[in-house]
């Protein structure tokens, strides 16, 4: 059962830019084609009208983008204190307002470490404070289980399929999609669904979050903030990753696509009910 916590009331914007544009390319056989190609574009995140970072992003959901990036950096902690999300195109800009004490800020703003993150991504200062604190369930699942989830998911990564270019990251709740989103990095996606869950006030206990992305310390870090016990990516996984993963008791299952799936940590929490590979 998803479990709903109480909604902030703050004011917001909905400022979702289009994702993809059409341009003329050229094929190998001289033929000039129009194609859709993905959108990247500039946003820069205000705290209380201090800059913290600009990211590039497709544009899908930036609200809940930048209050998910600025909640899992650990900038902001109370949704509560959140008065106001402002998102403007015109001038590249998402203009967040709290009541919350920041004035830590400058300080975490000091401190800030390039990560591997598509492109070059960037944490600030703490971000893997309170991994000791949190506590993680242990979800069963089954073999068929996982094999539905994946057919469910084929069905999504409408940018990618119309443009290439993005990665697709979504919350999931046994066989179903409850949100999925495309961006530029994987990185904006787990934010921006972070955000989206924050915004909702639903808890992660029950859920799964899958990803096309590789699964990196930075992305475990994310999913374990955000209360989800298993992860399950398209990709790969690091070596970090799954040390952080199997700390924190994630069920991290890789390499998943079609009838195929590797489980890196956690398989006793899986069955193997002999659904056909």
């Amino acid at each position: 059962m998803t479990t709903t916590l109480k909604r902030p009331r703050l004011t917001r914007t909905h400022a979702e830019a289009p994702l993809t544009i059409a341009v003329t390319a050229v094929d190998e056989k001289g033929q000039v084609q129009e194609k859709q190609i993905a959108c990247e574009r500039p946003l820069t995140l205000y705290l209380n009208w201090q800059p913290i970072v600009t990211l590039m992003t497709l544009g899908a959901r930036p609200e809940a983008l930048a209050l998910g990036y600025l909640k899992n950096q650990g900038f902001i902690r109370d949704i509560e204190l959140v008065e106001s999300v402002i998102v403007d195109w015109e001038v590249n800009s998402a203009a967040v307002i709290t009541k919350e004490d920041v004035t830590h800020v400058q300080k975490k703003l000091e401190e800030k470490t390039v990560t591997s993150g598509c492109g070059q991504g960037t944490v600030f200062g703490s971000f893997t404070a309170g991994l000791d604190e949190i506590q993680l369930p242990t979800p069963a699942m089954s073999q068929s289980g996982i094999y539905a989830l994946l057919k469910n998911l084929s069905q999504y990564n409408d940018t990618y399929k119309n443009a290439g270019a993005v990665h697709g990251c979504s919350i999931c709740q046994g066989e179903r999609i409850l949100s999925f989103v495309e961006d530029v990095g994987r990185h904006n996606a787990v934010d921006t669904l972070a955000g989206e869950m924050w915004l909702e006030g639903l808890e992660g206990g029950d859920k799964v979050f899958y990803t096309t992305g590789r699964l990196t310390s930075e992305m475990v870090i994310k999913v374990a903030k955000m209360g989800i016990p298993v992860l399950l990516s398209r990709s790969g996984v690091t070596e970090m990753g799954l040390s952080l993963a199997t700390q924190l008791g994630i069920t991290m299952i890789a390499r998943a696509k079609g009838r195929h799936f590797l489980v890196y940590h956690g398989a006793e929490t899986i069955e193997f009910d002999g659904a056909e590979a």
